[in-house]
């Protein structure tokens, strides 16, 4: 795999030593259980996988490599980058000014920008509208374009499926920003439409199936889908794609649904299946079902609590935290200073986004046994300077230095 540019203090001399041996352990990527960190008083348990992916690392590259490059030119992100404070705050102290917020907000008008400015597109991808609108203005966009080649996959798997005669149905979150451009990018080749969750998905079922009238739908998934979409003809045939950083699991689970329903609609067989529904079991990203499914083996072993770091509008960071509040006490925070002592903590709820601060999250026992992971776009430093705030609180630092020298 290609290897990237990114800034030494991003990385983790203990997290890439533990990441290193586990790799060189378990080469096909079988064993999900988590990484031991034996601190007396304290262990410690790393997911198998956490930390930066691919396109996260590929995005800070060419940030980071553009600002180098072009010394006093104005450069501009259209958004957050990437879903991390740290990284959004180190790319704001070197002068990069953001177009707009996570939900499409304008900043900075685009009037503002000409041909001789940089303007980078997020990991996220952006809508085809905005991609003409910078074009207008001579900005070069494929230079400077950090989108995801994961997402972009998406985007090509259903231009595919779409020739072939296919709606999309896209799940994800609607505000967010890859989906949108998901919606864009997919609208301009076929019908389609966007739900967020299962229960959505249960709602679309019956207007696919006739048990509710079709006028009902424009109003219900009102802003959802695409133009001229039509209830009657355009869910026929479709597929189902999603946003990268949802649940894989939920994904699969609203495809499975979709692909139920029209079997016995159209009492489909496994050789006629394809008539009505697409397989793009392909689409789902491989660090997404990676992160989650090393939660679920993280999962299984005995703890008191579990600590998951990553910026708080982040999505994919957001459904590991709901994995792991559904066994046991889960801790949502972004940097290591929001474990205040060793009593306190400011946790972060991810539906609501709202911050409490929370006594006695760490029980009076010995050992106390931690889970630890991190959201796609957050840096391994963070993760270590999280992991070295709890050792010092326990007075094992030395410990913990001690632990490095096993995985080298």
């Amino acid at each position: 795999m290609k290897q990237f540019n990114v800034p030494i203090e991003y990385r983790s001399p203990l997290i890439t030593a533990i990441k290193q041996y586990r790799k060189a352990q378990d080469k096909l990527k079988k064993d999900f259980s988590p990484t031991l960190l034996d601190l007396g008083k304290v262990q410690i348990f790393l997911a198998r996988h956490f930390g930066f992916c691919y396109g996260v690392e590929n995005a800070i590259d060419i940030a980071f490599s553009t600002i180098a490059q072009n010394p006093g030119k104005r450069i501009f992100l259209l958004s957050e980058m990437i879903h991390n404070p740290q990284v959004n705050a180190d790319l704001t102290a070197m002068g990069v000014q953001f177009m707009q917020d996570t939900y499409g907000k304008q900043l900075i008008s685009f009037d503002e920008i000409t041909g001789d400015d940089i303007v980078i597109i997020p990991a996220f991808g952006t809508t085809l509208d905005i991609e003409d609108c910078l074009k207008s203005k001579g900005i070069a966009i494929s230079k400077y374009n950090t989108t995801c080649p994961f997402v972009e996959k998406v985007w090509n798997r259903s231009e595919q499926i779409a020739q072939k005669g296919y709606s999309i149905v896209i799940h994800g979150k609607p505000k967010h920003e890859e989906t949108r451009a998901t919606f864009s990018h997919v609208a301009a080749n076929t019908a389609s439409i966007v739900v967020n969750d299962m229960a959505e998905t249960i709602e679309l079922a019956k207007y696919i199936q006739g048990e509710k009238p079709a006028a009902e739908f424009y109003e219900t998934f009102k802003g959802r889908y695409s133009e001229d979409f039509d209830i009657n003809k355009d869910l026929v045939r479709f597929g189902v794609v999603n946003q990268t950083t949802q649940l894989a699991t939920d994904t699969q689970a609203i495809s499975d649904y979709l692909k139920n329903v029209m079997i016995r609609k159209y009492q489909l067989t496994t050789e006629t299946i394809d008539q009505h529904f697409a397989d793009t079991r392909d689409t789902l990203c491989y660090a997404t079902n990676d992160n989650q499914t090393a939660v679920g083996g993280m999962l299984e072993t005995e703890a008191d609590l579990a600590i998951v770091i990553g910026g708080y509008n982040s999505s994919n960071t957001s459904h590991l935290v709901e994995l792991c509040e559904a066994k046991l006490p889960t801790f949502f925070i972004d940097t290591p200073e929001r474990i205040l002592d060793k009593h306190h903590i400011i946790d972060c709820n991810w539906h609501s986004k709202e911050q409490r601060t929370v006594h006695g999250f760490l029980p009076e026992k010995k050992p106390v046994r931690i889970l630890i992971t991190s959201g796609a776009s957050c840096p391994d430093a963070v993760v270590e300077s999280v992991i070295k705030k709890i050792a010092g609180l326990y007075n094992v630092a030395d410990t913990l230095e001690k632990q490095i020298t096993l995985f080298q």
